[in-house]
């Protein structure tokens, strides 16, 4: 754009501008000095031609300022403003001027300039079009503002902007802007994932709606607490449903975010998911809880098991003498039956205490369950099907083939019942690994090697609320009389005194499965045999030192003992244990039968001591409660000589003949 040279062709406006009419432009009749005043304000205004001249006819100094070139060379140059635009910018800007040039409309913009020192300003250009006498447009009148600061605030705006979204969306904790509707206005995909729905799906709806039912109202008095200003933020644990219906676990965070007026605009609530360590927190405290209950259950088992011994004793020696025919045999056989049942329930009660002594043997799974294979049939019945899949290379196990069989014959009696109409109950084995990813989700696990047996039905399945408290001792869900609520109880006790492990994984309507977890073991496996019982008790002549603190259980078993022809000595505690056999030093004490626990000397010392005086003698401990810290005490190996109370006289007398042969092969260098 070039300046017209020819004064003659100027029009009436450019004359104005011009000389003391210039003057005259931006003066009034109340003497204000416009010129003056448009040169004060920051932007620099400036008119400039649209015809074929070009160039600006007034420029403000405040360019000088701006851009380090005076006002006089703007007026002389009529290339410098197109030269000075930033070159990527030309063709956008020149674009939108001859546009305005145009159609008349306004001109607006926002571009580089490129100063006399090199750097680069950035400018807001807006101009209105000035017309003829004839409508024709010949000039724009505008102002430039330096909008650099400005621009490089909001750059510096969008990076943060930016920082900030990147920092949300890559939290690991779910986060979610809630307005004072408790809508969410926007979610990070840590949250979205947690809740299983897409940030779109999220968008509008009430967080709290997302909770369990029963944790929806949980907060209200905290948040409004909030609200009013009485707290800054509150932290709760709560529970929310998932868009596929699962249940999770939140730590959820509540803070408020303020306006310009410092009233409450919305809350950030921050949701982590504790899921992971809520189902550890509860299986610890199952844990605890199950303890807890053990030592009760164990102590209790303890004194009944000597009143059972009684009980049993004196039932079975009173049947031997009694006839068939007696008037009173019935009545014996009732109260032998009844005793038998009762015993029963106090080894469940040591079984959950994991308080009763195992016969630790070598098995394979595979085969045990093989011999059950007939027994599981008559349990379940036609109406379900019998599948078992058996590892071919399953590994061994290290566990009390009898009380195993009880665990799996429990499982099996709760699969059926849960499965009235039918279904397939499925007995699987395999060999597994636990890792350390596996520990850490499960509470008290330790990494390693292990058999898994499971049991499967296709019954009922389980609640959430009924599936936590299955393994709490006297807990059912069947109808009052149909059980004692001992089954899985025992179950879980059987395990975990095994070293093993045991979960349950069940929907309604689904179906059950119980996974048991044994540690595998390198050792060769024992054959499994069964004792039936002859219902003749085995005699002897030898002598037997018998040391009981209670009269009932100690008179029983010397009577009994005493009745298959053995010679006993009896005491009432170690001390006078330890001085009957001090006297009968030069006479052979061949056995020892002593209880575990007793008060001035336990069984340990006791047994100690004695060998002093009969060292060829062995040593059969009893008891109707103990646990491993007991049996560590008596110095009981796995596999030593032990009866566990409650015992009849048949299980005393077998037992006796049992240890008192093993000493005679000793003796005698037999195999």
């Amino acid at each position: 754009m070039k300046l017209l040279q020819d004064p003659g062709k100027r029009g009436r406006f450019e004359r104005e501008i011009e000389g003391e009419e210039e003057q005259k432009r931006f003066s009034s009749d109340s003497g204000i000095d416009y010129r003056a005043l448009v040169e004060q304000i920051p932007a620099v205004t400036y008119i400039a031609a649209l015809d074929e001249r070009g160039g600006r006819v007034y420029i403000s100094p405040q360019v000088e300022a701006m851009l380090g070139f005076p006002s006089s060379e703007w007026l002389t140059d009529p290339q410098l403003w197109f030269r000075q635009i930033y070159p990527d910018d030309r063709k956008r800007v020149l674009k939108d001027f001859y546009k305005s040039h145009g159609n008349g409309q306004p001109f607006r913009s926002e571009y580089r300039l490129i100063a006399r020192d090199g750097h680069t300003v950035w400018v807001r250009d807006e101009g209105t079009v000035v017309r003829d006498e004839s409508g024709h447009p010949c000039f724009i009148r505008g102002f430039m503002l330096d909008i650099s600061e400005l621009l490089e605030a909001k750059e510096a705006i969008q990076k943060s902007e930016a920082k900030f979204q990147a920092i949300f969306e890559g939290m690991a904790i779910g986060i979610a802007l809630v307005n004072t509707e408790g809508r969410i206005m926007e979610s990070n995909q840590a949250l979205q994932k947690m809740l299983g729905y897409r940030g779109e799906e999220l968008y509008g709806r009430v967080l709290n709606e997302l909770s369990h039912p029963e944790d929806a109202t949980q907060d209200l008095d905290l948040h409004q607490k909030l609200t009013k200003g009485e707290i800054n933020h509150y932290q709760i644990e709560r529970r929310y449903v998932r868009k596929d219906g699962e249940v999770v676990w939140g730590r959820l965070s509540v803070s408020l975010t303020y306006g310009l007026q410092e009233a409450p605009q919305s809350s950030i609530h921050m949701v982590e998911d504790i899921t992971e360590w809520k189902r550890l927190e509860m299986q610890f405290l199952q844990s605890q809880k199950l303890e807890t209950v053990g030592q009760l259950a164990g102590g209790i088992a303890h004194d009944l098991n000597n009143l059972f011994t009684i009980l049993s004793g004196y039932s079975q020696l009173s049947l031997i003498e009694t006839n068939e025919d007696h008037p009173l045999r019935g009545n014996l056989e009732e109260i032998r039956r009844t005793t038998e049942r009762a015993a029963q329930l106090t080894h469940q009660l040591l079984a959950i205490s994991r308080r009763q002594v195992l016969d630790m043997k070598v098995l394979n799974l595979n085969q045990l369950l093989k011999g059950l294979e007939g027994m599981l049939g008559r349990i379940i019945g036609e109406d379900i099907e019998l599948i078992t899949r058996l590892a071919e290379d399953l590994g061994r196990v290290k566990t009390d083939p009898g009380q195993i069989e009880q665990a799996i014959l429990n499982l099996v009696v709760n699969a059926r019942d849960a499965m009235p109409n039918g279904g397939r109950l499925i007995i699987e084995t395999e060999n597994v690994e636990l890792d350390k990813s596996y520990a850490r989700s499960h509470f008290n696990v330790t990494p390693g090697r292990y058999v898994l047996i499971s049991v499967t039905d296709t019954g009922c399945g389980m609640s959430p609320e009924v599936k936590e408290k299955i393994f709490d001792p006297f807990f059912t869900t069947k109808e009052k009389g149909k059980g004692t609520g001992l089954g899985l109880s025992t179950v879980y006790g059987i395990v975990k005194q095994s070293g093993g492990y045991i979960w349950v994984y069940s929907e309604q309507k689904q179906g059950t499965t119980f996974r048991i977890y044994l540690p595998r073991v390198d050792e060769e496996a024992e054959a499994l045999s069964s004792h039936g019982d002859s219902g003749n008790l085995p005699k002897g002549t030898e002598a037997i030192l018998l040391v009981e603190d209670d009269p009932s259980v100690r008179g029983l078993a010397a009577l009994v003992l005493r009745q298959q022809g053995y010679t006993v000595l009896e005491a009432t505690n170690g001390s006078e244990g330890i001085e009957l056999a001090r006297r009968q030093r030069e006479e052979n004490i061949h056995l020892l039968i002593t209880d575990l626990v007793m008060p001035q000397m336990g069984g340990k010392e006791l047994a100690q001591q004695f060998k002093a005086h009969q060292p060829d003698a062995k040593v059969l401990f009893i008891s109707g409660y103990t646990d491993g810290v007991t049996m560590h005490q008596a110095s009981i190996e796995p596999g030593a000589p032990f009866l566990q109370k409650p015992f009849s006289p048949t299980d005393l007398a077998k037992k006796v003949r049992e240890v008192l042969d093993e000493v005679l092969k000793v003796v005698s260098g037999s195999d």
